[in-house]
């Protein structure tokens, strides 16, 4: 019997359905990865499994007195709750009381597993630490069905390797979305993909979907160009003298028009994203220096008399566990921070761009224009050269009928 079931599932946020008819099943023991480009509608397939959402149409099953829970895309928001009392609200207002012992002593065993500090307040840790407790509220229920939405987001390398552990021994079901490809590898051991409103089913590794995914592409695109050909075919027929027109067979009249709304109904597969960095006036060849750099919250020094030197033409990785002071060092560099002690020197003509995890520079009230454009107008300056946004905000699949939507309409990626 499987642990969950979709029959038939539509469910619609716009013009176009996120789930189009779609079936699924998972079983005890399997670990399926859902997979699909960002926006495609695979964080409202988990949302409609754990009932935060209702289908349009169809059925979202769950086998009766299955436990499911799940760790959700985003990291939870600043609180004054102790990391303790957050884990015990995964276990349920059932049983999490402090007079049941069972539930304690499950609540201590994933805090010490996660290496957690109960009596901490969720809104002192770093987004690495919220995502470990928010883990720990997920797996402290030992659920039968388990939901992971982007998993390794914010984690350590250290986490992430205890995570894969713990999930090859779990033996519920597992459903998870991730583009973290070394941990598909290791988890997955089936493919899911929505991908314009349909859920096809890959069979084996990622490699496996890899290879299979292309093949099907490439015969994708062969069929529709057979298809618009034949349809341009008939379209240059029916366009044909008056002559022509008093012959024609109604037959193939009919079947024309099939052929117009079967294209209009197509569902073309969005094309790639155009990243490029912008090119700055060249800058010096420092970079970056930093000269006994200590910083501190509270009476704990997070860098410590930090020095190191930054050129241009460096690409430098910052590694560590969670909360050892990674996102702060970067702070530190571009200005957003001042060192308690120590000095920061920057280079000549230094252009900087810096993308946090946290995602604080957007504001989530603007529009998806307003929040690249800074609400100076419809224009960029990309190269020194003005750009309508319209068209730089296509090189990133944004259409221009969804600009002005606000940019907490989108989902995370």
């Amino acid at each position: 019997m499987p642990t969950v079931r979709l029959d038939k599932v539509t469910l619609s946020f716009g013009l176009k359905p996120l789930l189009d008819d779609a079936d699924l099943q998972i079983r005890r023991a399997e670990r399926v990865c859902l997979l699909g480009r960002n926006g495609e509608g695979k964080s409202s397939l988990l949302q409609l499994i754990t009932r935060q959402i209702a289908p349009d149409s169809g059925e979202v099953w769950v086998r009766p007195g299955a436990r499911v829970a799940s760790l959700a895309q985003e990291v939870s928001p600043a609180s004054e709750a102790s990391v303790r009392d957050v884990v015990m609200g995964g276990i349920g207002p059932g049983a999490a009381t402090h007079d049941d012992w069972q539930a304690e002593l499950q609540v201590d065993q994933i805090i010490s597993r996660l290496q957690l500090d109960g009596d901490a307040a969720i809104s002192a840790l770093s987004g690495g630490w919220r995502r470990r407790v928010m883990l720990g509220r997920a797996l402290v229920a030992k659920p039968d069905l388990l939901l992971l939405d982007e998993p390794t987001n914010h984690l350590d390398i250290e986490t992430i390797t205890w995570l894969e552990d713990m999930m090859l021994d779990f033996d519920g079901a597992l459903l998870f979305i991730s583009h973290d490809r070394a941990f598909v590898r290791r988890l997955a051991t089936r493919i899911v993909e929505l991908d314009r409103g349909q859920l096809r089913q890959w069979p084996g590794s990622y490699d496996d979907y890899v290879l299979q995914k292309r093949a099907a592409l490439e015969v994708e695109a062969k069929h529709a160009a057979l298809f618009d050909k034949k349809l341009a075919q008939e379209e240059v027929w029916i366009r044909q003298g008056v002559e022509a027109r008093r012959t024609r067979n109604e037959g193939r009249v009919r079947a024309l028009k099939q052929l117009r709304i079967q294209r209009g109904e197509r569902r073309e597969r969005i094309g790639q994203v155009e990243i490029r960095a912008q090119d700055a006036a060249p800058s010096g060849k420092l970079v970056f220096e930093a000269v006994h750099v200590t910083h501190t919250f509270g009476a704990s020094p997070v860098i410590a008399d930090f020095s190191a030197r930054i050129q241009r033409g460096d690409r430098i990785g910052i590694i560590g566990p969670n909360g050892c002071g990674k996102s702060t060092v970067i702070k530190l560099l571009v200005g957003e921070l001042e060192p308690t002690s120590g000095e920061i020197r920057r280079g000549t003509n230094l252009a900087s761009a810096y993308f946090d995890q946290q995602r604080e520079q957007l504001d989530p009230a603007a529009s998806i224009m307003d929040n690249v454009t800074g609400g100076s107008g419809d224009t960029v300056i990309i190269d020194g050269q003005a750009r309508h946004v319209s068209g730089y905000l296509r090189d990133f699949l944004f259409p221009p009928e969804r600009l002005h939507a606000p940019v907490s309409m989108l989902s995370v990626g």
